[in-house]
């Protein structure tokens, strides 16, 4: 029912009478609202937006101001041509092109090409154009908004981008279509899209396993181990899964509303007085269902954990949650957050054990009330465990060169502080015996309910919309393109990019274990894929994948040559020898040889350095695995280093040695 809902409801905004607007003032929106650009190409807009018409631009505004998305209609022989045209009628365009890269044909549009701006850090913005082609007319996209916005409002920034087709153009559908049988053709045609994606990324190894009408039809993996060791992987090799450990975290709050342990509706502090979230009147609205849902409006904080994680607790963690705000209404937007998903597994060990602390709690309720009644007989959330097994697979990711390199695997032990939402190690054929239950509604192989349908089922209702063709449940995503359902979660950690999803009404299933960046191409496009090998569809994921691979080696290149390496001696000789945040903890600065290095306390990297083109300094970290993540030089005098994420905004200061 709520697939025929959520279908019934998208497709009365895609196919409404659009909003048709005049030259004139902006408009805001009270709702989501189908409209079309000034030629008739449609799109949603969203609700609390703004929308104004000039010339043949339509001007897409954020609800704080200053931010926006703008869609240029226009007449030009080249994609170039066609840009200069957009921009001219964009105007207060001024910033240095930093990269051009061209995209494959999709959603009726032809000669996509993407453009991305260098910006400096301090002007905390990102602005991006692109072109495409339809109906003898070129549309020009402008995406030029603050990183603080961006970071917020994401889930509609895709509504827009995701709903953009040119007029008159149907998508592909495959409703009503019959999933064909995976026969040994259809099983090669997607083990060779993975050997192409390996080829396109670089990753060493993919595990891939496959489960039809209750029989599993592919459990197998590609490629090593580990560079430069013969050992391949398989269906029993052991990977970090990441965010997917919240649909397990999940099924265990599940297990105990089927138990009448709780509710979804239950208040957070009625079963855990300690919970904190906030202030008082924000933590008194949290419910269960809250913790997992991603629609509190609690932003990612990520850095928190990532960087000063040594010593936190899962009653550390809880307690820096106690100091996080959300940045929007309850169910207003989707925005991700780990630490509060966490809180869900804690939560739930602690009513399984209140007299252990809560990872141990949480490590014995997953193991009682799920690992072991689906036969998981591998997966873990112990590190030494999965380290010490005969067949796991090691972290890799590209050095700033391009290179495929071990990566750092240090900063993965950061995850066991907040592991219900993201540590879990597990094989293809264990997250397979998880995948059939999720199939059968609850029912093992043998025919015992595990667990009621309700309660399981639960989980994938719509808490919060993606875009138009999706939503977040509770550690699930549930996405209806193509007029199929496929329920599905990701996970990314350093090196490792998982992901898992299923065809509730075709009766299949797949899951996908990558040990290398960028595997989160292969993870995410093999949906795809198994779309098109089951119903016939469009021949488009292998061309994708072939093109981001080579978009992703191109942006590393652009961004090598903006780097100094080693950093620039006289730069690096300004910086403080230790530096101090009350969040983030210290950074040690020292030179070996020509290098400087940052010594994050848990882990380190050599730096290095670019001049930004407001003529401030960066040191950025070129540790594979974790590079790219920058510094900026506050003061002239280097006193000051600052790091960002898209909300937020650390201080490191210098101090005494």
């Amino acid at each position: 029912m709520n697939k025929i809902i959520h279908a019934l409801l998208y497709s009365l905004i895609l196919f409404a009478s659009p909003l048709v607007l005049a030259q004139g003032e902006p408009v805001t929106l009270d709702a989501d609202t189908p409209t079309t650009t000034v030629l008739g190409n449609r799109f949603i807009a969203p609700a609390d937006w703004s929308l104004s018409v000039r010339g043949p631009a339509t001007f897409v505004e954020a609800p704080e101001g200053g931010s926006r998305i703008v869609l240029v209609d226009v007449e030009a022989e080249t994609p170039d041509e066609a840009l200069a045209a957009g921009l001219a009628a964009y105007k207060n365009f001024d910033w240095p092109l930093k990269e051009t890269s061209d995209q494959p044909d999709a959603d009726g549009w032809s000669q996509l090409r993407q453009y991305t701006y260098q910006t400096s850090p301090n002007e905390k913005r990102s602005v991006v154009a692109g072109v495409s082609y339809a109906n003898e007319s070129w549309n020009v996209w402008i995406y030029d908004m603050a990183n603080e916005v961006g970071g917020k409002r994401g889930a509609q920034v895709s509504l827009i981008f995701n709903s953009l087709y040119p007029k008159g153009f149907t998508p592909e559908s495959f409703a009503g279509m019959q999933a064909n049988d995976l026969n040994a053709e259809r099983i090669a045609e997607l083990s060779n899209y993975v050997r192409k994606g390996q080829e396109a990324s670089g990753v060493p190894g993919v595990s891939v396993g496959i489960i039809q009408n209750g029989k599993v039809v592919l459990a197998d993996g590609f490629g090593v181990r580990e560079l430069g060791k013969p050992e391949k992987v398989d269906g029993d090799t052991l990977y970090m899964i990441a965010s997917n450990s919240k649909g397990l975290t999940t099924l265990l709050l599940a297990k105990l509303v089927d138990e009448g342990k709780i509710s979804w509706k239950d208040p957070v502090t009625k079963l855990l007085p300690e919970f904190k979230l906030g202030d008082a009147e924000t933590t008194s609205q949290v419910l269960v269902e809250h913790l997992i849902c991603a629609c509190t409006g609690l932003p990612r904080q990520d850095m928190e954990w990532l960087l000063e994680y040594g010593d936190l607790t899962p009653e550390g963690m809880m307690e820096t949650l106690a100091t996080m705000q959300p940045t929007s209404e309850f169910g207003e937007m989707f925005q991700y957050s780990n630490t509060l998903a966490a809180a869900a597994g804690y939560v739930a060990g602690h009513i399984m054990h209140p007299e252990h602390e809560l990872g141990e709690a949480y490590d014995r309720s997953m193991e009682a009330e799920v690992f072991g009644p689906l036969g998981m007989a591998s997966t873990t959330f112990d590190y030494d465990q999965a380290l010490t097994s005969s067949n796991y697979a090691t972290p890799h990711s590209p050095d700033i060169d391009g290179k495929p390199s071990i990566a750092l695997m240090e900063i993965n032990y950061a995850a066991i502080p907040v592991r219900p939402a993201g540590a879990g190690w597990s094989s293809v054929n264990d997250m397979l015996k998880y995948i059939a239950m999720e199939l059968e509604e609850g029912i093992l192989p043998g025919g015992e309910r595990y667990i009621s349908a309700g309660p399981l089922l639960e989980r994938r209702l719509a808490k919060v919309p993606l875009n138009d063709e999706s939503h977040y449940g509770m550690g699930l995503i549930v996405d209806y393109g193509y007029d199929v359902e496929v329920v599905h979660h990701g996970g990314d950690m350093i090196g490792f990019h998982s992901d898992m999803m299923w065809l509730p009404e075709h009766s299949v299933g797949a899951v996908v274990l990558t040990n290398g960046d960028p595997g989160w191409l292969i993870r995410s496009g093999f949906r795809r894929k198994l779309l098109e090998v089951l119903f016939d569809g469009e021949a488009k994921a292998d061309e994708a994948i072939a093109s981001a691979g080579q978009r992703f080696f191109a942006n590393i290149e652009t961004e090598r040559k903006l780097l100094v390496v080693p950093a620039d001696a006289e730069l690096a000789g300004r910086l403080a020898e230790r530096y101090e945040s009350e969040a983030l903890g210290n950074i040690a600065v020292s030179r070996r040889g020509n290098s400087t290095v940052f010594d994050f306390g848990e882990w380190e990297s050599e730096m290095g350095s670019r001049t930004n083109p407001d003529g401030t300094v960066s040191f950025i970290t070129i540790q594979p695995g974790i590079s790219g993540l920058e510094l900026v030089v506050g003061s002239g005098d280097g006193q000051t280093l600052i790091m960002r994420d898209a909300q937020h905004e650390y201080v490191f200061d210098a101090a005494g040695p």
